[in-house]
């Protein structure tokens, strides 16, 4: 049975962790908000550039880019975005097991699927799996910008366009909400524009070709930002969740122990009074 001593050290011990899981909530909480924001105003650039991108490209051929040009798969990279940090409940497994899902449905259809990591957290789940071949791939230092998504992006175009994979897919968590986060897959290679319902006529100088060889790489580019800022939103908003949990924890724990504790205290007090009135009764 526990003793005194040992209920009131756990007790301490616990009030430590909460004091760190509320600090932890309240960095998330900040940083959160800023990813949201961020997320927020993407996303109607990102549908603008779409619908421009489309509507250019609805007016060409699709070999009018190499970017557009679908070709038999064969080989298969899959792109998955999670965090460096864990701490954030299952945001980075539920990432993780949706790209080991489509990987291994795959590489019955292809001759090999690949790995590109985003986040630390991709690495360390794959290097157990022999689900792919895991290749070299990026972390997530500090800050989303725009630098991050044009090294990434312009790696990957570079991989298509050389003939090393002939599709790239990427996998991430798109944010709903600080509860929510859907992970989902989307093709980024070869790009394949949406045809507006309306299309718009655009005035193009010098012409849509030339046109395209802006807007396509721009779309990749995008796209891997948009990724980027989803990811970082969806893990703030899960670890903001998760140490909200685990602190309410924390607090159920500490009131079960305060509760021994007071028992083991009275029961003491009563074990000491008998001995005190059998003693008393002897003399």
């Amino acid at each position: 049975m526990a003793t005194l001593r040992d209920i009131r050290d756990r007790i301490t011990a616990v009030q430590k962790t909460q004091k760190i899981t509320r600090a932890m909530k309240l960095v998330a909480a900040a940083r959160f908000a800023r990813a949201q924001g961020a997320i927020q105003a993407a996303r109607p650039y990102a549908e603008k550039l779409r619908e421009v991108l489309g509507s250019v490209a609805a007016g060409v051929e699709s070999d009018a880019h190499p970017l557009l040009e679908p070709r038999e798969v064969r080989r298969l990279d899959l792109v998955v975005f999670t965090s460096d940090r864990g701490l954030c409940g299952s945001y980075n497994s539920n990432v993780n097991k949706l790209a080991e899902n489509i990987a291994r449905e795959r590489s019955s259809e292809v001759d090999e699927v690949r790995i590109i990591p985003v986040g630390r957290k991709v690495g360390e789940y794959f290097s157990n799996r022999k689900v792919a071949h895991t290749l070299e791939g990026w972390q997530l230092l500090g800050t989303i910008d725009t630098s991050h998504s044009g090294e990434i992006a312009k790696a990957l175009m570079e991989r298509y366009a050389s003939g090393e994979t002939d599709r790239i897919d990427i996998v991430f968590a798109e944010f709903e909400s600080a509860l929510t986060q859907r992970p989902v897959v989307e093709t980024l290679l070869p790009l394949a524009p949406e045809t507006p319902d309306e299309i718009r006529t655009y005035e193009v100088e010098p012409d849509p070709v030339k046109m395209l060889a802006v807007l396509v790489p721009r779309a990749v580019e995008f796209t891997i930002y948009r990724a980027l800022l989803e990811n970082q939103a969806g893990e703030h908003g899960a670890r903001m969740t998760a140490m909200d949990n685990a602190t309410n924890n924390t607090e159920e724990l500490i009131r079960t122990l305060t509760i021994d504790f007071n028992k083991a205290r009275q029961a003491s007090i009563t074990a000491e009074l008998v001995e005190i009135v059998s003693g008393a009764e002897a003399l």
